[in-house]
């Protein structure tokens, strides 16, 4: 299969990262953290090892205070139910997927409210002017995507941050996308919270995501029970990580993600970007030669996006153009609102959705030509 849903999870995922998650079953496959037999303990330094290595690449301040989810859903949902409440207000951006928007349509009937503040293509200083105008006396927290998952258009997330810290606000950025093709150094920064997926571009496995906390304000846990630490204590424990971390881990899970995240390491954040947006542009221009494409956004850079293409062939639905180069040339794409209405609406999608390609380490220029050529000839079957 020719893979462009990288977007959804990376695939393939490196060598190094399969061999983890067997290891993890067949070599520590005890309970971390649970037990003092070598067993349990090696598992836990395996545990161990991952989050400092999340905290090298995100430049953590203590690798403790990074946080094991199950997603960057679950990640998302800790902090905005952890830290509003009765009263509070919050402000997202105009593309946020829904894992932003409904836990926050979901506490509307708990007495928080949201405003949504447009983004603006190719203007920081009006995207940043709108968060600004958004912030009311009770705004407690402002939650934005660094990237769209739908259209690759980034945002300016530091500054909105910076933003933030002036108005005493909590600021939490959706990394989703952008983790692990953009670079961060939260010790330099005024991100409080970083949310993301474990198994899109740091090519762990599904079923892992992180919540890095940069901040002294800690939010409230979603759940409570057993950490393996301070049994005796019936109240969840307030030190980190263990306040998040209730319940036996996904051992194998966050060994592969140990792998996925040391490969990034060494390839680095930039390069990865730089190849992967390479690959982006040339899709792009391919596309834009082909009669009947229509494409949403100008031709992505390293400047202002990450390797994420939406098209459309006129006169045709997205989901029977992704079903077709499925099924006629076995090429994964992913059609329909990708879980991101708000985007959509933005760019006047809502009622045909978009076809998503997105590139990865794996990706190549073979893939990304024979993509184009089979575009082409779906296209041509259409008359205009």
């Amino acid at each position: 299969m020719i893979y462009f849903d990288n977007g959804a999870t990376t695939y393939p995922k490196p060598q190094s990262v399969i061999n983890a998650v067997n290891n993890a079953m067949r070599l520590y496959a005890a309970n971390p953290g649970r037990s003092g037999h070598s067993m349990s303990i090696k598992a836990a330094e395996k545990v161990f090892e991952c989050r400092q290595n999340a905290a090298k690449l995100f430049n953590s301040k203590t690798p403790e205070n990074v946080i094991f989810t199950n997603n960057c859903t679950m990640a998302l949902n800790t902090v905005i139910k952890g830290v509003l409440n009765n009263g509070d207000h919050a402000v997202i951006s105009s593309l946020e997927h829904n894992a932003v928007v409904r836990p926050l349509e979901f506490l509307k009937n708990k007495g928080v409210d949201y405003s949504v503040a447009d983004f603006v293509f190719g203007d920081d200083e009006a995207t940043i002017d709108n968060f600004r105008k958004a912030i009311r006396d009770n705004t407690r927290l402002v939650i934005c995507t660094h990237a769209s998952n739908v259209f690759g258009v980034t945002l300016p997330v530091e500054r909105i941050a910076a933003l933030c810290r002036i108005y005493g606000i909590l600021f939490c950025t959706d990394a989703a996308q952008t983790a692990g093709v953009i670079d961060y150094d939260l010790q330099n920064s005024s991100i409080d919270f970083l949310c993301t997926a474990g198994h899109k571009s740091l090519y762990g496995p599904m079923g892992t995501g992180l919540l890095i906390i940069n901040s002294d304000n800690i939010p409230e846990s979603l759940i409570q029970g057993g950490t393996g630490s301070q049994s005796a204590n019936r109240a969840q424990p307030e030190l980190l990580p263990d306040k998040f971390e209730s319940g036996t881990p996904n051992l194998s899970g966050i060994c592969g993600l140990n792998e996925g995240i040391k490969f990034v390491i060494k390839r680095t954040p930039q390069k990865l970007l730089k190849d992967e947006i390479y690959l982006a542009a040339r899709l792009y221009d391919n596309l834009s030669r082909i009669n009947g494409v229509i494409l949403y956004t100008q031709r992505p850079d390293v400047q202002r996006f990450v390797p994420v293409i939406s098209f459309n062939i006129e006169g045709m639905d997205s989901e029977e153009t992704a079903q077709i180069l499925n099924n006629r040339y076995n090429i994964a794409t992913r059609a329909g609102l990708h879980c991101a209405p708000l985007a959509h609406n933005f760019f006047n999608t809502e009622n045909t959705g978009t076809v998503r390609a997105v590139m990865s380490a794996f990706t190549t220029v073979q893939n990304v030509d024979y993509f184009s050529a089979c575009v082409r000839k779906i296209s041509a079957l259409k008359k205009y």
